[in-house]
Order: structure tokens, then C-alpha cells, then sequence
């Protein structure tokens, strides 16, 4: 088999892809960074190798003849090029040691905003190099639509992915009121972004984007609960026509609470014109942040817009990104409590039934169509749903059961990923895929992006440690097994 860079290398006649200018007043986000998915991860398990996911219930796992030889179960992370396992060390190992963490923040911070031609990121190419080659190969996928579609035909060809989420997404991070000429600017930016995001996307891929990114105003008017003008409306709607003709689904991402409820309101309004039962799926999802104590309330009338109005709902989960900047009272006060809303509430769109967490707003009423995005690096959650998953194959054919996207971070719990790509389960539910979150951009914006990201969470940035040993307990096996001991 090929290697990725080799494969990486026959594709780089593809047309170039040209980030558009961004307006000064935007900044480039990249939704669910490394300090995004994982805000309440599981205590870290004591054990060395990775845990198993349950494959038990698969009607296609057939054990070995009793006479076959006994082999060593091969590891889970084998596909992975050694480049990618030992680059995924380092920057683990780095990741769980508060010290070195901030000593790395520290250093490229000053690289990024540096004026200097010797640590200039931008003036220094040999440095800009070395970073593209461990920080920006570790999480983002191409500056260009060559390396794009190279990186993620070879992640799809080499490591199983099912499909990506392409992250574009504009940040607003605030400024003075706009005038008409920039917010006109601003959306353009926004729209030429998406249109290029559909653009590079294939046949079952998510666009993430934040709908904030379409510029101040939008902002506004999301944080005031106001709907979107009509210029705003045409290039949302230019971009969705786009991505549902093209077979692919749209995921905006929740942002501060103070934001959510209008830009759930967008959602809505779109899911009621796309994820029409004609279609067949959920073309645009809403994200719900679990650490919210109310947003299952809000996941359940939801649903019950959705059967009323006979669409599919898209949900996808997480477990939350703005933690530090919301109100204590309207977070849960523990990891646990976290976890179990998480938990219960994609319990609920699996199975398909209301319950005391997501309730049906009356006795009579029937649980819409869904389609589900399970966003984690959460071991336990992804072992809760696949069991459930398992179960239902059991007792119905895998057609009948609701789509279902497990998603993991380029550059993350590859550990987990790699077992939902290979496990037996897995690859006999035919509506459910595995795939990975990948951001797009120059270098030094998706540094800026990740630095920030990591900054306002240190304590998700560290909570890495799982993999670290995955990733050393792979060199071990392979050392050895170089060494003749495997």
C-alpha cells in the first residue's frame, strides 16, 4: 500500500484553492478545535492500550475455525503511517504537561506576532515549514484544493473514513457597528468561503461554519434573536442549494448561549425547506451543547417542530465549546452531570423515544424522523451508543435505523476512531459512518485559531492523555516488532 504522502503526491494537479481576503474585522475560526469537543471527558483509564468497543452483537462477526493458527489481535491504530503516530506522541505528550503546554503556547504566540524575519512565521519559510509539518499537519487538512482533497481522499482511501467535516467558519470577535459597504463585504467573504468549502467537499461530507461568520451584523442580529435580512438569507440559502444537490450536509455550530437561540431559530427555518422526507436526510443539523441544563428541553421541542412540520431533524451533540464564558447557573455543576445529560439525550434520537431527560410535549406525540451526529472523543459515550446500536441491528434490519455520524478531530482520538472503523458492529450498520472534523486555511491563521482555542481551555487541551498512551503503546509494538519480538 501506498503511503499517504505518497498518495498525497498524485494529486497535486488539482486547481488551486484560493482562501478569500478576510475583512479585518473577521477572524478565521475552525469550529470544534482540539480544546472544543472534549470540555467534560471521561476520567482517563489507567490501562495502557486503548479500550474495545462492543462487537459482540454483529451479525457478520464469524469466529476463526478452531483450526487455524492463534494470531495477535492486530492493533487498531496499524493503518496509521509512523509519521502520523509519533508526531501524535509528541504533541500529546506536550499536551498533557501544564508546564510544557505553556511554555509551546508561549513560544508560537510570539512566532505568530512576531516582526522579526528569524521568527516570523510569515517572513521565515523554513519555519513556517516546520510548523506546517507538526502543528498544522496534526489538526488541519490544506491551504489549497489540492492538499484538501489530497489529504482527505487519502484519509478516506488509507484510514477508512467514511466522509469529513470541512470546517470554514468566520469569527466575529466584535468591533464597532458596521457600515453598510463592510457588512456587504463581510457576507461576501462569508459566501465565497462556503461556496468554496461545498466546492471541495464529495458526496456525504458536512460543511462546518458558524453562522455569526456572515459578519457583525449578523452577529447582532443572532444575539438580539433577529432574523436574517434578506442578502443574508440569499447566500445562506445559494450555499445550501449547493451542498443539497451535491449530497452534502450542512452543521452550523452552537456558539455562546447568549447566541444560540437565534441562530437555532435560523436552523429550524432551514431544516422545514431542506430535510424534507422527499430528501431523504438531514441536510442541515443544529448543535446542541450539552453542558447546558436546558438545552434537552430544547432538543425536545425540537423534535416535536419536526414531527409537526414532517421534516427529519438533524441533531448533532456536544458536549460544549464556551464552558468559561457562560453563566454558572445555566451549566451543570459537575463533569458527571455533563456527561449524563450527553448521554441521555443521544440515547433518546437513537432509540427514537422520548424519556424524562428529552420529553414529548404531549403523551400522543410520535418521535420524528432524526439524523444524528454523535461530535466526541469521549470513550464511554461512544461505547453507550454503539451498544444501543448493536441491539437495535439485532432486531431490525440496519435500513430501518436512523442515520448516524460518529465524529472525532483530525489529530485526536485516532484511537477511537480506528476502532469504530474497524469494528464488526460498525461495519454492518449500513446507516451509520465514521468521520473526521478537518479545518482548511493558511498556517498562520489555523495556528492563530488553535492557540486561541487552547488558551480559553487549557484544561480540554490537556485532556489528552488517553491518547498519548495509545499512540506510545503503537512505537512499542512497532519497535518490537522491527526488533523481531511482535
Amino acid at each position: 500500500m501506498r503511503s499517504m504522502r505518497s498518495q498525497i503526491r498524485t494529486l497535486q494537479h488539482l486547481e488551486p484553492f484560493s482562501l478569500p481576503h478576510r475583512a479585518l474585522t473577521q477572524t478565521p475560526r475552525f469550529v470544534h478545535s482540539s480544546s472544543r469537543y472534549n470540555v467534560s471527558a471521561s476520567p482517563i483509564p489507567k490501562t495502557t492500550a486503548p479500550q474495545m468497543l462492543p462487537s459482540d452483537f454483529s451479525p457478520q462477526s464469524v469466529p476463526p475455525p478452531e483450526s487455524a493458527p492463534s494470531r495477535p489481535a492486530p492493533s487498531v491504530l496499524s493503518k496509521l503511517p509512523i509519521s502520523s503516530v509519533l508526531r501524535s506522541y509528541l504533541i500529546m505528550r506536550m499536551s498533557s504537561s501544564p508546564a510544557l503546554l505553556t511554555f509551546c503556547f508561549n513560544v508560537l504566540r510570539r512566532m505568530l506576532d512576531s516582526k522579526s524575519y528569524l521568527t516570523s512565521i510569515e517572513r521565515n519559510p523554513v519555519l513556517a515549514k516546520l510548523l506546517k509539518g507538526t502543528f498544522y499537519a496534526q489538526f488541519c487538512a490544506g491551504e489549497t484544493a489540492s492538499e484538501v482533497k489530497a489529504n482527505t481522499m487519502a484519509a478516506k482511501q488509507l484510514l477508512g473514513y467514511d466522509g469529513m467535516i470541512l470546517e470554514f467558519a468566520l469569527e466575529v470577535l466584535g468591533g464597532t457597528k458596521p457600515t453598510e459597504a463592510e457588512i456587504k463585504q463581510e457576507l461576501e467573504v462569508w459566501k465565497k468561503g462556503m461556496m468554496q468549502s461545498v466546492d471541495v467537499a464529495q458526496e456525504g461530507d458536512f460543511i462546518g461554519l458558524k453562522w455569526s461568520g456572515l459578519g457583525r451584523h449578523a452577529l447582532w442580529l443572532l444575539q438580539n434573536n433577529q432574523p436574517a435580512t434578506p442578502e443574508m438569507w440569499e447566500a445562506i440559502t445559494t450555499a445550501c442549494d449547493a451542498a443539497a444537490a451535491k449530497g452534502v450536509s450542512i452543521a452550523p455550530g452552537a456558539e455562546e448561549e447568549i447566541t444560540n437561540l437565534g441562530l437555532e431559530s435560523w436552523n429550524l427555518e432551514l431544516q422545514k425547506r431542506y430535510n424534507t422526507k422527499e430528501q431523504g436526510r438531514a441536510v442541515i443539523y443544529t448543535t446542541y451543547q450539552c453542558y447546558l441544563r436546558g438545552i434537552s428541553k430544547r432538543l425536545a421541542d425540537h423534535l416535536a417542530k419536526a414531527q409537526e412540520g414532517g421534516y427529519i431533524a438533524g441533531v448533532k451533540l456536544v458536549r460544549g465549546a464556551y464552558l468559561a464564558h457562560e453563566p454558572k447557573e445555566l451549566t451543570f455543576d459537575t463533569i458527571e452531570g455533563t456527561h449524563a445529560n450527553y448521554d441521555a439525550c443521544a440515547e433518546a434520537v437513537l432509540k427514537g423515544q422520548w424519556s424524562d431527560v428529552v420529553p414529548a410535549p404531549a403523551p400522543s406525540t410520535p418521535f420524528p424522523a432524526v439524523n444524528v451526529v454523535l461530535a466526541t472523543h469521549n470513550l464511554a459515550s461512544v461505547q453507550k451508543a454503539q451498544a444501543i446500536r448493536a441491539t437495535q441491528l439485532v432486531a431490525s434490519p440496519p435500513e430501518s435505523l436512523p442515520r448516524l455520524t460518529y465524529a472525532q478531530l483530525q489529530g485526536m482520538a485516532d484511537e477511537i476512531t480506528q476502532q469504530l472503523v474497524q469494528n464488526a458492529t460498525q461495519k454492518a450498520d449500513k446507516q451509520a459512518k465514521v468521520v473526521k472534523c478537518m479545518t482548511w486555511g493558511t498556517t498562520t491563521e489555523c495556528l492563530n485559531f488553535l492557540l486561541r482555542r487552547a488558551s480559553e481551555n487549557k484544561e480540554a487541551a490537556m485532556r489528552t492523555e488517553d491518547t498519548r498512551r495509545a499512540m506510545g503503546a503503537e512505537l512499542m509494538r512497532r519497535f518490537k516488532g522491527v526488533l523481531g519480538f511482535a
